[in-house]
C-alpha cells in the first residue's frame, strides 16, 4: 500500500545508538532538566572529580570554583580547579570525552563517583548548549611541563575529539587539574542553589580549602575544620547477597578461575573453598567443572543456593565515615551552631552492599529562628539538593516524632534554629536516578536513619531540658534577687544582723545553688 513500508524496509532503517546520543536526548536523566540546575550539575561534577583525586593521592584538598558570566544572562563560563595528583595526558581525553568511561564503577568501595558519567556528561552539556570545547589542563609533576587540551564528545561514536592539543605557559599549581567550560544556564542564590551546594560540600568534607567565585563577584571562602586526611577506603569482592542472576552468569563466563570452587572463592567476598565445595554439593554441581562450561540451570541452582545460605557480612574496610568530632567541628564552623551532636551508627548491609549512616544535629547559635529547619542530605560525602520528597532520607526524618524531643516542627519537619544533617556512605549508594539526587527507600537503609537521628536526637533532648532548666532557675534567682532587699531589711528588725551582712549571705546562697543546678545538667549530659 502506498506510504506504509514493509517489514525489510523498517528492518534497513534500524542503527546502533550510542550512549552519548541517548543521553544528549535525555539529558534531564543527567541532571541537566532546567537551566540553574544545569549550572549546579557542572560544578558539583567537577568538584566530585577532584576532592576524590585528592583523597586516593593523599593530598589535603584545595579547590577553586569560579563562576563567571558572559555577554547575555543565560551563558556562563565556569572554570574548577583543584591540587589533586593530575591526569597523565594520554588518559585525559577518554577520561573527560566518554561517557561511561572511568575507574570507579568496578570497585567496590566508597567513592563520590559511580558511573564514569559525571565529568562527560558535563562536557556534553557544554557542547550541547555553546558548542564550545571544554578546555583541560593537568600537571602530574612539578617539573613536568603543563599540558593543555580542547575536546569535543563525537556523540554518533561516544568517542572524544581533541580540538586542540599543547603547553600551557601560565601559572598552575605544581600538581593538579584545571577544567573549564562554557554553558548555558542561569545562576540564581537559595536552597537549590551552587552558593548552598558549595557550602555544604564544605560541611561534608571539612578537610577541604574551598575558594568560590560567585557570578556577582562575591568570594567565599571555607577554611578547613581538620587537617586530618578521612580513612582510605579499601577495595573488596563483592558479596554474593550482592550480585543477581545475571551477573552471576556473566561473572562465571568471565572469571580466570579454572573451577566453580575456586570461582566462588576467589571472586566473592566471605566464601571459603570449604563453603564454596558445600554449596555445589547443595546445587549438585561438580566443584571441578570450568565455571565457564556450567550451563544455565547449574548457574540458577547454584546462584539460588548461596542466596538462601547465610553468609558473613561483607568487610567494611571499604567504607570511610566523615566521624563524629569532625562532623562536629564543620557544623559549629560553617553554620553557627550553639550545640552539636553527632552519631556514627555501626556500618550494615542492603543487597550485599555495606553501608553506614552518620547523623549530625546543630541548635542554636546563629541558626535562624523563625523559618524551617535546614535538613541537609549527603550521599558519599556529596550533598543532594533536589527530589527530596522521593529520597529515603527525608522520608526516614519524617517518621520521626520531633514534638517527643521537644522540638517545634511543622510539616512533620523540625522548625526553628535546627540544622539536621545525615550522612549515608556506601560502596554503591542505590540513587532513583542516573543524575544522583535522590537516594531509594531500602528498608534496611530507613531503619538505619530512623535509628541514627533518634540516637543524636536523645543528646538534643537532654540539651534542651538542661537549657529549659537553666532558664527556670535564671527566673527562679531573678525573683529571689528583686526581695532580697526587702527580705533583709525585715531579717534585721527581727535578729539585729546588719541587712548588709544578710543581703551578701543570701546572694551567696542563691549564687551556690545556680552553680549545682548548672553541675547537675553538665553531669546529666556527660552521662548521656
Amino acid at each position: 500500500m502506498d506510504g506504509f513500508k514493509t517489514a525489510e524496509q523498517m528492518a534497513a532503517e534500524q542503527r546502533e545508538i550510542s550512549v552519548a546520543e541517548f543521553f544528549e536526548k535525555n539529558r534531564h536523566l543527567l541532571g541537566f532538566d532546567n537551566p540553574s540546575k544545569s549550572v549546579l550539575t557542572v560544578v558539583k561534577e567537577a568538584i566530585d572529580n577532584s576532592l576524590d583525586a585528592c583523597e586516593e593521592a593523599g593530598i589535603l584538598p584545595e579547590i577553586t570554583i569560579k563562576i563567571r558570566q558572559l555577554e547575555t544572562d543565560d551563558r556562563f563560563k565556569i572554570s574548577v580547579q583543584d591540587n589533586g595528583p593530575g591526569m597523565p595526558a594520554k588518559q585525559i581525553p577518554m577520561a573527560f570525552g566518554k561517557l561511561l568511561y572511568g575507574s570507579k564503577f568496578y570497585k567496590m568501595r566508597q567513592s563520590r563517583g559511580q558511573q564514569g558519567i559525571g565529568i562527560s556528561a558535563a562536557l556534553l552539556y557544554s557542547q550541547l548548549t555553546t558548542g564550545k570545547p571544554a578546555t583541560i589542563r593537568s600537571r602530574t609533576d612539578a617539573k613536568h611541563k603543563i599540558v593543555e587540551f580542547q575536546l569535543r564528545m563525537n556523540t554518533a561514536k561516544n568517542e572524544p575529539t581533541v580540538v586542540k592539543e599543547g603547553e600551557y605557559e601560565g601559572s598552575f599549581p605544581d600538581t593538579g587539574v584545571y577544567v573549564e567550560m562554557e554553558l548555558e544556564g542561569k545562576y540564581r542564590k537559595g536552597r537549590q542553589s551552587v552558593d548552598e551546594f558549595i557550602k555544604q560540600t564544605a560541611v561534608a568534607n571539612p578537610v577541604a580549602k574551598i575558594v568560590y567565585y560567585a557570578p556577582d563577584g562575591e568570594k567565599v571562602t571555607y577554611s578547613r575544620a581538620t587537617d586530618k586526611l578521612p580513612k582510605k577506603a579499601k577495595s573488596i569482592l563483592p558479596h554474593p547477597h550482592g550480585v543477581e542472576l545475571g551477573v552471576f552468569e556473566r561473572m562465571s563466563k568471565n572469571t580466570k578461575s579454572r573451577t566453580v570452587t575456586a570461582f566462588l572463592s576467589n571472586d566473592f567476598s566471605r566464601v571459603s573453598s570449604q563453603s564454596a565445595r558445600e554449596f555445589c554439593k547443595l546445587s549438585k554441581v561438580s566443584p571441578d567443572t570450568d565455571p565457564k562450561k556450567l550451563e544455565p540451570h547449574d548457574i540458577e541452582k547454584l546462584w539460588r543456593t548461596i542466596q538462601a545460605a547465610k553468609i558473613m557480612k561483607p568487610p567494611l574496610d571499604c567504607l570511610s565515615p566523615i566521624g563524629e568530632d569532625v562532623l562536629e567541628k564543620a557544623i559549629k564552623k560553617d553554620l553557627n551552631a550553639e550545640f552539636v551532636a553527632a552519631i556514627t551508627r555501626p556500618p550494615e548491609v542492603y543487597r550485599g552492599n555495606p553501608f553506614g549512616i552518620e547523623v549530625c544535629i546543630g541548635y542554636g547559635g546563629g541558626l535562624p529562628l523563625n523559618e524551617a529547619g535546614e535538613m541537609i542530605r549527603i550521599a558519599n560525602r556529596v550533598p543532594l539538593l533536589y527530589e527530596p520528597s522521593s529520597c529515603a532520607i527525608m522520608k526516614a526524618m519524617k517518621t520521626i516524632d520531633w514534638g517527643h524531643y521537644k522540638l517545634q516542627h511543622e510539616n512533620k519537619l523540625p522548625f526553628g534554629p535546627i540544622v539536621v544533617l545525615v550522612h549515608l556512605y556506601s560502596t554503591w549508594i542505590p540513587y532513583t536516578s542516573e543524575s544522583k539526587e535522590a537516594v531509594d527507600a531500602y528498608p534496611e537503609i530507613l531503619k538505619e536513619i530512623r535509628l541514627a537521628l533518634q540516637d543524636c536526637l536523645r543528646k538534643i533532648g537532654k540539651y534542651l531540658a538542661g537549657q529549659r532548666r537553666r532558664q527556670m532557675e535564671s527566673k527562679r534567682q531573678s525573683l529571689f534577687e528583686k526581695y532580697i532587699p526587702e527580705f533583709a531589711y525585715t531579717m534585721e528588725k527581727l535578729t539585729g544582723e546588719k541587712k548588709e551582712k544578710i543581703e551578701t549571705d543570701l546572694k551567696k546562697l542563691l549564687h551556690k545553688e545556680g552553680l549545682k543546678v548548672e553541675e547537675d545538667v553538665g553531669k546529666e549530659q556527660r552521662k548521656e
